[in-house]
This record gives structure tokens, sequence and C-alpha cells, in this order.
């Protein structure tokens, strides 16, 4: 199979890129501050990651949708010494981050927006210490279980950049998500599950902001889970 195909058959966004017609505020930061801090995947990554950050970074920390940015700038402004990669297709969210960046100055964090699949492929091997893919798109149809970004073809794809440690965090509050994130980590020889018992993942990650999407679910009664994998 050719790359091209390939690269179509595993690509991860389906949904739509852009909501209400952003502000003019908003505009503005995509046009001229996000080409500052947007990857550039059309050239090699560099050999260290921690060369794209002005400052020195000793962990890299992957986070795949993050939707409005409250968690994203919430543990780059705790944690300085860590680089961040948001990654998110979706226009207004990213104008939002891109306001907070420039709001709390945070200069860990490099942004990509398009399909998280690309950037997985782009960066180098064992070089990321922990993803995050927290509250991401259910797709709760059967027909469309297909879509969710947990697979066996993105899990080969953490394995990869993955260093030998490493995490991937889930967090969700569909129960037939967190099963099936569960049960393709298992059958999956690179990840083990962490948990020992079951306020392990049941508890929230530690210094966990929360978000939007995990208020809406608890309102309406649903509850989370907090899922830990190492990379073996």
């Amino acid at each position: 199979m050719t790359e091209p195909r390939r690269a179509r058959a595993t690509e991860a966004f389906f949904g739509r890129r852009k909501g209400k017609p952003l502000r003019e505020r908003q505009a503005a930061h995509l046009e001229t501050v996000l080409p500052t801090l947007k990857l550039d995947l059309s050239s090699p990554p560099p050999a260290d990651l921690k060369t794209l950050y002005p400052q020195g970074v000793d962990r890299m920390r992957l986070e795949i949708g993050f939707g409005g940015g409250e968690h994203l700038i919430h543990r780059a402004a705790e944690a300085p010494s860590t680089g961040f990669i948001g990654v998110e297709p979706f226009v207004n969210s990213m104008a939002k981050l891109v306001g907070h960046i420039e709001e709390r100055g945070v200069s860990n964090v490099r942004l990509y927006d398009d399909d998280a699949t690309q950037v997985l492929d782009w960066l180098p091997a064992a070089s990321i210490d922990q993803i995050d893919l927290l509250y991401p798109d259910p797709w709760p149809k059967r027909k469309h279980w297909k879509r969710r970004f947990v697979s066996k073809v993105n899990l080969d794809r953490f394995a990869r950049v993955l260093k030998p440690g490493g995490v991937f965090c889930f967090a969700s509050d569909i129960d037939t998500y967190v099963n099936w994130t569960l049960l393709h980590c298992r059958d999956h020889a690179a990840f083990e599950w962490t948990a020992e018992t079951a306020s392990d993942w049941l508890t929230p990650y530690e210094g966990w902001p929360s978000t939007r999407y995990e208020a809406k679910a608890r309102r309406e009664g649903r509850s989370s889970a907090y899922l830990t994998f190492r990379r073996v």
C-alpha cells in the first residue's frame, strides 16, 4: 500500500473544523500568533524535541484534542520545565487556547491544527514522556466505532513515540469507550494498565483542573474514568 493511501486510511479527524465566527481578536491571534507556535511538519523533526522551546525543558507531553484548552494551559503553567505539544483541528478551540497562551505568557507550548496522526507519524521514536487523550469524541453509534481514536494502528503510533516507561492517559465519561480502551490496551503488547484498585481509575489525575466536558457529564449524571497505561 502506498503511503498516501495509508495516511487516508488512518486519518483520525472526522468532525467539523469550525463553529461560530471568530471574534476579531481571536482571528488576529490565529493569523499572527499561531504561526510562531505551530509545528512545521514539512521539515524533519529535530533530533531533540526540547530544542523547539526557548527555555530548557526536561519532559515532553502531547495532548490530542485539547478542546477549549483548559487542561493544557493549566498543565503548561504549572510545569514550565515540560514541553507541551497540543493538537486540535477545531478552529474555535485553537483560537481560544492561543488567546490563553498570549494572556498567560507561557512559552512551553507548541501546536498543530490538523490531524493528530500526522504529528504522531512525524515525531521521532521514543521522544514523548506522556500522551493525554481526554474526553475524546466517543462516536457512540456502533457503525462509527471505527472512528474512535483509540485503535490498534494508533496504539502502534503511541508505542513508537512514547519512551519506555512513558504513559498514555485516557479520560472519558462514556462507559463503552472506557471498556473499548481497556480492551484495546489489554490486547496491545506495548501497554500495561497501572491501576491496582478501583480508586486508581475513579480518582482524577493529580492536579486535575477539570474541564467543561467533565462538568457537563456531572450535570447529566455520568461519572468519569481516568485510565493510565504504561509503555512497557
